[in-house]
């Protein structure tokens, strides 16, 4: 316990679980809700939040992914192997997202007095509390040949099995990771470095885009040899966050936070339009 970050020690934890909200659940609306969170935890209208959400065959672009010279190709390949394709508005790459893959937020207050590394510091502290049992050996460092290569990859023996950024509104911040629970880590990494090829082909780019091996790219099932399932890391972190709170509540969205989500979800919409158009013109 003395490694856990004292942003992970509220006393009281709002719990929201959309981890099984099924294929029309869109990661716009994931977004949108985490940045009316956002909001409303940085107001102290709620408590600090944890949030879990799956996105079905999704692929999520970052603004510099918009920009690769044969983008439009790079995308109808994407949808030719039956994922849906988001622009998000915030920086990183392209990352995947499906049934195996959970989603993890901590959103926190007070992000104009707390240092930006903190949040990230504490969702690694907080990954490596959640399964301890299994193993010592999750490290944070950068992956550079994985998928949205950072600083705060996460990875054990040099394959990287999660990725972590942080979005700040207002005076709330959401730190999200991903995380790799089941299936193909490679075969995840192989799709995303077919769409740079395709995306990029031979052309000289302002941007570095990553040279993706998908070999350093597992899941956590792959790495630790077991059999997780998504509900199972569920029942974890709701386990774990119980430890190190005196409370928690699992209040949805209510009054103001509506009006907020539905504000960001609208522009959101907007802005994920406008990007794809931009590609097609």
């Amino acid at each position: 316990m003395s490694t856990i970050h004292d942003l992970l020690k509220p006393q009281t934890y709002r719990f929201i679980d959309q981890s099984n909200l099924g294929p029309a659940f869109s990661a716009l609306q994931s977004f949108a809700m985490d940045d009316a969170l956002s909001i409303s935890v940085g107001e102290r209208m709620s408590p600090t939040t944890a949030r879990l959400w799956v996105h079905h065959n999704t692929i999520v672009l970052g603004i510099p992914d918009a920009r690769l010279p044969y983008i439009q190709d790079g995308i109808n390949f994407l949808k030719t192997q039956g994922y849906e394709v988001i622009v998000r508005n915030s920086g990183g790459l392209a990352v995947v997202l499906d049934e195996g893959v959970l989603n993890l937020s901590f959103i926190f207050p007070d992000s104009k007095q707390v240092n930006i590394h903190d949040g990230y510091d504490a969702m690694v502290t907080f990954i490596q509390y959640l399964f301890e049992d299994l193993t010592d050996q999750i490290k944070a460092y950068e992956i550079t040949q994985s998928y949205c290569p950072g600083t705060y990859d996460l990875s054990i023996d040099g394959r990287k099995f999660a990725g972590i950024s942080q979005r700040r509104v207002k005076n709330g911040s959401a730190v999200q990771i991903y995380l790799d629970v089941s299936g193909s880590g490679r075969e995840r990494a192989a799709l995303l470095k077919r769409f740079y090829e395709i995306g990029k082909r031979e052309q000289d780019t302002r941007f570095t885009y990553p040279a993706i091996d998908p070999s350093v790219m597992a899941s956590l099932n792959e790495l630790l040899g077991v059999h997780l399932t998504v509900a199972e890391v569920r029942d974890r972190i709701l386990i774990k966050i119980h430890e190190l709170s005196d409370q928690i509540v699992t209040a949805p969205l209510e009054g103001e936070e509506i009006e907020w989500f539905n504000k960001r979800f609208e522009q959101m919409i907007k802005r994920n339009e406008k990007a794809l158009e931009n590609l097609e013109e």
